[in-house]
């Protein structure tokens, strides 16, 4: 069966994050954003876990951030591409790789979220930055997280919305060299997500969106940024080779149509989750609690 047009190529995902481990921090301003809001959230939550998986670490942001919460905790970063790990473990402090050292428990993790190497039920806390949407299948995913959850365990976690990059999406579709290519990933809807959420055996899941918009004076920052922090087009249904200079003429332009004061918006929709393992399996409870906000 061939997948669809929009199915994520893991292999050019890994090489993208491989290239962009040293260029990503100065460029990720919204999942810096984003880390700061999941890290508010937790005070809210009384938890003290032994361990948490930061799922999708990156540059290992999170993890440092959670190490530094929770003190006592063993964190295992966990991501896709080997560089990202490399780049976690040289900013990783003296004292956190000297008592992984002593202990022998992994702290790095190269893996996929969707096939997670980890025991069942050997999780407190999983935590995860804007990784999610490079998922391919939602259900496998949450259903390797609940997996590894202990009873009671949390996960809380941040993915991109339909309407991220919905200028980049309009402007690349009218522009089509190549017919039937994909410009822009398919983000999943925060419904979808609850629902894949209660499918896996989480009780009530609770979920809220959230809208950045990155300003730039051109549509060749908003493509930088992007390259900065891995983000390449990797759906199967991605033009191959090179894009000619007349595409990328005609995307500028088209892009013009949404610029404001000045500036060229780029739109990103953030969906927040988190639930709880219940200590018992539940029968399977329709619904989940949405909450929507915006900036």
């Amino acid at each position: 069966m061939q997948p669809d047009a929009y199915w994520i190529d893991k292999a050019r995902v890994r090489a993208s994050f491989e290239r962009a481990a040293h260029t990503y921090d100065a460029a990720a301003i919204v999942q810096k954003s984003v880390r700061e809001e999941m890290l508010s959230r937790l005070d809210l939550v009384k938890l003290n876990p032994r361990t948490i998986l930061d799922a999708g670490c990156g540059t290992g942001q999170g993890t440092f951030a959670l190490q530094k919460r929770f003190s006592h905790a063993h964190v295992v970063s966990l991501d896709l591409a080997m560089g990202m790990l490399q780049h976690t473990q040289a900013q990783m402090p003296y004292m956190q790789r000297w008592l992984s050292q002593l202990t022998g428990k992994k702290s790095l993790v190269c893996a996929d979220i969707e096939s997670l190497p980890l025991a069942t039920a050997s999780v407190e806390m999983v935590w995860s930055n804007l990784a999610l949407q490079w998922c391919n299948d939602l259900d496998q995913a949450f259903t390797e997280i609940k997996r590894i959850l202990t009873p009671n365990g949390l996960v809380m976690f941040s993915t991109f919305g339909p309407d991220t990059l919905k200028e980049l999406r309009s402007a690349s579709a009218s522009t089509d060299a190549v017919h039937g290519a994909t410009h822009v990933s398919r983000f999943i809807d925060m419904h979808d997500i609850g629902d894949a959420m209660t499918r896996a055996g989480f009780s009530a899941p609770v979920l809220d969106v959230e809208y950045f918009t990155l300003t730039y004076d051109d549509v060749k920052d908003v493509m930088r940024d992007l390259k900065s922090i891995g983000a390449h087009n990797a759906t199967a249904g991605r033009a191959r080779g090179l894009l000619g200079r007349g595409f990328l003429q005609q995307l500028a332009s088209r892009y013009e149509q949404f610029r404001q004061d000045g500036k060229l918006p780029a739109t990103f929709e953030v969906i927040y989750g988190h639930a709880w393992k219940p200590e018992h399996q539940p029968e399977m409870q329709a619904g989940y609690a949405p909450v929507h906000f915006k900036r």
